[in-house]
């Protein structure tokens, strides 16, 4: 089969197109022919060694897709010859051919297509358990998601929408904020700016109910723009690493802060299923809209790495083998 590998870290001029083996399945699980395979920023910080590997190189960076059953191993039952599956924790995705554990395997109703199907998974479990688990939100709840625009910030204010909540986005273009409008955004407003007085004004002075932050070096200002007795909600540190909090500035303003992680989450084939049966439902009734990605053949893997790392893109990016 061919397969996007490494066998170095560093830019994505490591990354090569080649040959290697076929994957051998066990009894449990089932070979996946890839139709369809999400680029993420776990995989630019795999390729430059800020992750640990497991293993030798060759490399293969990937763990989010969608494709057809090939093979099925001996104790598979429930799942054959021919279904439609995606996964969003599964390594060795840059590829051809990915065996997959059939607790990892999550059935892909025909209303939703392979390629939206590897578009959503991932960043859109993350979306569902930070609004139903790290923070449930509430009816009229006043919310504050950064970087909106990209995957997880549109499908994040999506979801607060759902649920009654009021959505603030913070992103770093005119034109991304655009996006995030159109996306159903309340207001948007833009890192360059004095955005803490922005969002202070818009609520009075009395600050948010919640922010979800994902940029880490903004973790401070977050909480500044947080209302006494509200939450913040840390599942991210793509502009750098957060300063420290002073558990003293918790006590005396009732404030919280929280983490998630996906992988503390999606424990079981049941968690994964019923989940995922949710996340298609709202985009079968139209509830949750994907953007369309932008796709880049396997083989293009290099340039895909090279858009996504600088930041320039919306919306999720798909490697087709």
């Amino acid at each position: 089969m061919k397969a996007l590998v490494f066998n170095k870290f560093g830019g994505p001029d490591v990354l090569e197109y080649r040959e290697i083996a076929d994957p051998v399945i066990g009894p449990d699980e089932i070979l996946v022919r890839m139709k369809a395979i999400g680029l993420n920023f776990a995989d630019i910080y795999r390729r430059k060694g800020n992750y640990h590997l497991a293993g030798e190189p060759p490399y293969i960076l990937g763990y989010e897709g969608a494709g057809i059953v090939e093979k099925t191993g001996a104790n598979v039952r429930g799942i054959g010859v021919g279904d439609r599956i995606a996964f969003a924790d599964v390594p060795y995705a840059n590829a051809e051919l990915v065996a997959v554990p059939t607790e990892k395997a999550i059935p892909v109703p025909e209303t939703i297509s392979l390629n939206e199907a590897a578009s959503v998974l991932l960043q859109g479990l993350t979306a569902h358990y930070l609004t139903r688990d790290s923070y449930a939100v509430k009816k009229d709840d006043t919310v504050l998601v950064h970087a909106v625009a990209g995957g997880v910030g549109q499908l994040l204010l999506q979801m607060v929408k759902l649920q009654g909540g009021k959505v603030m986005g913070l992103t770093s273009s005119v034109e991304k904020a655009a996006a995030a409008m159109e996306a159903g955004a309340d207001q948007v407003f833009l890192y360059k700016d004095n955005w803490i007085r922005d969002v202070l004004e818009v609520t009075n002075n009395k600050g948010v109910d919640v922010v979800y932050e994902s940029v880490g070096s903004t973790l401070q200002d977050s909480f500044a723009v947080t209302r006494i007795g509200g939450s913040v909600v840390f599942f991210g540190m793509a502009g750098g690493d957060p300063v420290p909090i002073d558990p003293r500035m918790l006590m005396d303003t009732s404030k919280t802060l929280t983490g998630g992680d996906l992988w503390n989450v999606l424990t079981s084939r049941e968690e994964r299923e019923n989940r995922a049966a949710e996340l298609f439902q709202w985009m079968e009734e139209g509830k949750v809209r994907v953007t369309a990605p932008k796709v880049f053949a396997l083989r293009e893997g290099q340039e895909a790495h090279r858009l996504l790392e600088s930041r320039k893109s919306t919306g999720k990016i798909l490697l087709i083998p």
